[in-house]
């Protein structure tokens, strides 16, 4: 099986616990960081996650995890919050995310910079649209590499 694979699968089994715990699913990554492999399921709910969440939803999914055992490397799972900073990878991420400050950072250099901040404006299945100051700049997210939420401090 692939990631993207372990990843899908993974998703599919978390769902009725997520819903059962009254959380929704930000993400799942399947990812090989230096040795070691993590399945990473990534939580959320309005109000925001706190740790009692993540560990229900933790020993839940571990317990139907173990019994599925369809990942064959020996993995790490976490169960978090996807964070104030969070990536936005999915259309519905973006949707959630329309008015709110962005941080885009591309592939290569666009007027002499990689790093874009303003305000997620419109998307589209080929391009982000973000309002800089007065200014409107469009990226085509084939050239876009990360874009995340701008944190206010």
């Amino acid at each position: 099986m692939a990631k993207k694979a372990y990843e899908a699968k993974a998703e599919e089994l978390l769902t009725p616990i997520a819903q059962a715990q009254g959380v929704e699913i930000y993400d799942v990554e399947y990812v090989k960081e230096g040795t070691n492999w993590y399945l990473r399921a990534y939580i959320d709910k309005p109000e925001g996650v706190n740790i009692q969440d993540c560990e229900a939803v933790s020993r839940a999914l571990s317990d139907v995890l173990d019994a599925e055992d369809f990942i064959e490397d020996a993995y790490i799972l976490e169960v978090s919050s996807p964070g104030l900073g969070r990536t936005l990878k999915k259309d519905r991420h973006l949707e959630k995310s329309l008015g709110k400050e962005v941080e885009v950072k591309t592939y290569r250099p666009i007027d002499k910079s990689k790093e874009f901040s303003g305000i997620l404006k419109t998307y589209d299945i080929g391009s982000i649209t973000i309002t800089v100051g007065e200014k409107e700049m469009v990226f085509q997210r084939s050239d876009v590499a990360l874009i995340k939420l701008a944190l206010d401090f």
